[in-house]
């Protein structure tokens, strides 16, 4: 199903369109994606919601060539992500996205939040920064591998590979 919707910018107020869409997603659930955006300020959203409610999952896959940086990832809203090679965890909070994208996807997420620490960090930042894009940049090129685990307590987070180990796990109560 697909349904667009005219409401409100959020960051502008004026009208706009909201795309609703249901899809399957083979061996997981049926999701509802939620997009927006804006053409009067360039306001952009994205969310992913679970339809269903499962118990609390944790994945964890293991990316060591340039062809696992395919893998399909879903995150939901509640979703918790770990690399633990580059020292990165991605938290649900207030303005969290879900998402639907890939193991490179997310790296690509991570070396954009790395684009920004060195616009406005220290200078012991930046070096870090610098330091974490170029492990990135050897990922990419199938030159160092890391492993992508995601902990979401509904269930509703995806790492889509027959390598990714599947297993339950109890959230912390915090």
């Amino acid at each position: 199903m697909e349904q667009e919707v005219r409401g409100i910018c959020p960051a502008c107020g004026e009208e706009t369109d909201w795309l609703y869409k249901t899809e399957n997603i083979p061996y997981f659930s049926d999701i509802l994606i939620i997009t927006c955006s804006c053409s009067v300020c360039g306001y952009r959203f994205s969310d992913v919601q679970n339809i269903s409610t499962n118990e609390p999952v944790r994945y964890t896959f293991h990316a060591c060539s340039e062809q696992d940086l395919s893998v399909r990832v879903v995150r939901s809203t509640a979703g918790h992500v770990h690399i633990p090679e580059l020292g990165v965890e991605i938290s649900p909070g207030p303005a969290c996205e879900g998402f639907i994208s890939n193991v490179e996807g997310v790296l690509f997420r991570v070396d954009k939040v790395l684009d920004g620490i060195l616009i406005d960090g220290d200078d012991e930042q930046r070096r870090k920064a610098l330091a974490l894009k170029e492990k990135i940049a050897d990922i990419q090129n199938g030159k160092d591998s890391i492993t992508l685990i995601i902990e979401d307590p509904y269930g509703n987070s995806l790492i889509d590979s027959e390598r990714a180990k599947k297993e339950s796990y109890s959230p912390d109560p915090d």
